[in-house]
């Protein structure tokens, strides 16, 4: 029987790390190729952003789906399951974003290339 003593616990194992909240950022604007996740996580490897993927469909937060032809085709999505990450997945990116604007103010050199426009902050609540 696996054991956690805060619930946080579960969600790390789940989305921690590097990629996966990344993955799931990108997959929330809806389904994507293996290639076009490579493009918009710059860093991450084919086969480490493949091995995150398939962690995250044995989780049950994506759904990968194979066409039958050639060459093949992948898409991945979230699932029902996996939308239910996206608030915290949008909180980590507001935190995120004010973290940058608050190490700015201690004067570190330091930007943000993609911020989210105040007014779609303000329409989902953040």
């Amino acid at each position: 029987m696996k054991q956690y003593r805060q619930g946080i616990e579960a969600t790390l194992e789940i989305i921690g790390g590097k990629w996966k909240a990344l993955i799931i950022c990108q997959l929330m604007n809806g389904i994507k190729r293996t290639g076009e996740l490579q493009r918009q996580i710059p860093g991450v490897s084919q086969k480490v952003l493949i091995q995150q993927l398939r962690e995250l469909e044995q989780d049950g937060l994506v759904r990968r789906r194979v066409y039958e032809q050639m060459p093949p085709k992948v898409e991945y999505g979230l699932t029902d399951y996996g939308i239910t990450a996206n608030g915290i997945v949008e909180v980590m990116c507001a935190w995120g974003t004010e973290n940058i604007r608050h190490r700015q103010r201690q004067g570190e050199e330091i930007e943000l290339l993609e911020e989210e426009p105040d007014e779609e902050r303000e329409v989902r609540g953040l």
